[in-house]
């Protein structure tokens, strides 16, 4: 089974996660921007995480054979802080390079005024770079949020079909469907949906056009939860091939939209020479 997740926090996660994703059959994942926990005071500070993002994150990801992308914004939350405003006029340089697939998260957190700003600022920005976007759907009153995202989106320069409206459920999922974007689900333990809710949602509406991920994080989370969704797929009925297009092509032809997608696996489990102190390899070693 192999299983590309396309929402994950790995900042928030050790390396012995990376080390069990890929036995689990994880060998991509794209990696969005998100509020850390910490409120951050300035822009500079997001410039350090979106650098990390850009390059420790791939590197560490490597080393456990697994290719690590990662999407870019001001997330909804910090939407809210005067301080963090400013960003928006540096993420063009940060979304021309490489790695990243998409600009997200956006969306909405609490509605308000400011979060409608940043929203319409980076679909445009989004836009502008040829990008697709990774859409944040809030944790309170999902369905009213998921309406007030799509008029924005229906008054933007990007077509549904470029963008994943996230963390979906079954309140959510017809006005999703109907909106002509991608569909994506995250998998948790407690909170949000679990993979036998999203195999009766799979029965129901079918694969096309449907994303799972585990939007593992600091929280109650769990990086596995998409190879859990794979194995409660088949014993529930459903083929290989099934499993294979929610759990890899669909994550793949969305973020392929990006023209920037490279899925060749590198090398797993570089060889770590203990002499350095640090059982990680650092940059340059």
């Amino acid at each position: 089974m192999r299983i590309f997740d396309p929402h994950i926090h790995m900042t928030s996660r050790t390396t012995d996660d990376y080390r069990a994703m890929h036995t689990a059959g994880v060998r991509a994942l794209v990696e969005p921007s998100f509020w850390l926990g910490q409120p951050r005071t300035s822009p500079a500070s997001f410039h350090d995480y979106f650098d990390s993002l850009l390059g420790w994150e791939p590197f560490r990801a490597a080393q456990y054979g697994i290719a690590h992308h990662c999407a870019l914004a001001l997330n909804p939350k910090e939407a809210n802080d005067p301080r963090c405003i400013p960003l928006l006029d540096d993420l063009p340089r940060y979304l021309v390079k490489d790695n990243v697939v998409a600009v997200g998260e956006i969306g909405y957190d609490s509605m308000t005024p400011a979060e409608d700003t940043a929203l319409a600022t980076q679909l445009q920005l989004a836009a502008d770079h040829g990008l697709p976007a990774l859409i944040h759907t809030p944790h309170r009153d999902k369905r009213a949020g998921l309406r007030r995202t799509l008029d924005v989106l229906g008054e933007s320069a990007l077509p549904p079909e470029r963008v994943l409206l996230d963390h979906l459920n079954e309140t959510t999922i017809a006005d999703a469907t109907d909106s002509g974007c991608w569909l994506g689900f995250s998998i948790y333990p407690d909170t949000k949906m679990d993979e036998h809710r999203m195999v009766t949602l799979l029965r129901s509406h079918g694969t096309d056009r449907i994303l799972v991920n585990s939007a593992a994080d600091w929280g109650q989370s769990d990086p596995l939860k998409t190879r859990a969704v794979g194995d409660a797929m088949l014993a529930a009925g459903f083929t290989d091939d099934d499993v294979d297009q929610v759990l890899w092509r669909n994550p793949a032809t969305f973020y392929g939209l990006s023209g920037r997608l490279r899925l060749e696996p590198p090398a797993p489990d570089t060889p770590v020479d203990h002499r350095t102190g640090n059982s990680t390899l650092r940059g340059g070693e």
